[in-house]
């Protein structure tokens, strides 16, 4: 099974980071937070590199 990114919407501060770095997987949802609309948008390293590790509140998380 793979993993499936995550965004915690009560801790995102809409910074945007992720969907700057990795349009194909996050976008802002109607709340104006962070959402991950396609977790087959870039590849696992990407994304973890890329949003996850870089995330400033650490709001994304992996969900198996």
């Amino acid at each position: 099974m793979a993993k499936i990114p995550w965004v915690d919407q009560d801790e995102c501060i809409s910074c945007g980071l992720c969907i700057d770095n990795v349009p194909g997987v996050f976008r802002f949802s109607d709340n104006g937070k962070a959402e991950c609309y396609d977790s087959n948008g870039a590849p696992e390293e990407q994304i973890q590199s890329d949003a996850i590790d870089v995330c400033p509140v650490s709001c994304i998380h992996w969900k198996e």
